[in-house]
């Protein structure tokens, strides 16, 4: 399985293709930054951005994409920079039917490391020895990328398969109620209003 991981950013949006499975160690199939001027206006920033994540998705054709999920930061301009440059990741994405996988810093790092309280130095270290380099990724947005990457390879799949099944389940008891797939939809998103509504 080959994941591209994206660590968003507008200034530096770290991309990194990994091929591997789980319980194997992965490899690097390559890695880089993507940069934009900070002068530069938000659209034509997001849509450099786009244009390039694109290129690597033609170039590498991974089957899934990880993104960093943006978590509040005190700097609010900071997440917006770092939020639209998720979406455009998950676009780009989307546009070409590949699966896309959220994960917090703290999973990755714990995936990596084995604690997710884990620095940066000690994240870029472990990427080091699990894809068997010599020299760290820089930048530092470059080994969280292949981080990323790593967690989805080892995480990802479980996450895929027990989501694939809770609605291969969901399927099977809407056709034994009779219920259509409009139906079953409109259950779903009754479903998650609730839930959203007793956070």
């Amino acid at each position: 399985m080959r994941v591209l991981g994206v660590d968003p950013g507008l200034t530096r949006c770290g991309i990194g293709a990994v091929d591997g499975r789980p319980g194997r160690p992965p490899s690097l199939v390559h890695a880089d930054v993507i940069r934009t001027p900070a002068g530069a206006g938000i659209a034509a920033r997001l849509l450099a951005l786009e244009e390039e994540i694109d290129t690597w998705l033609a170039e590498y054709r991974p089957d899934a994409v990880a993104v960093e999920r943006v978590f509040s930061q005190h700097n609010v301009r900071t997440v917006m920079g770092t939020a639209q440059a998720g979406a455009v990741a998950i676009v780009c994405a989307a546009r070409r039917g590949l699966p896309v996988a959220l994960h917090t810093p703290s999973e990755v790092k714990a995936a990596v490391t084995g604690s997710g309280r884990a620095d940066k130095a000690q994240v870029t270290t472990m990427v080091m020895r699990l894809l068997r380099l010599t020299d760290p990724p820089r930048p530092a947005d470059t080994a969280d990328a292949l981080a990323l990457a790593i967690c989805h390879l080892w995480r990802g799949g479980a996450q895929n398969r027990i989501a694939a099944a809770g609605s291969l389940m969901e399927r099977r008891l809407a056709a034994a109620r009779g219920e259509t797939p409009d139906q079953l939809a409109a259950a779903r998103r009754e479903r998650d209003q609730r839930l959203r509504g007793a956070r």
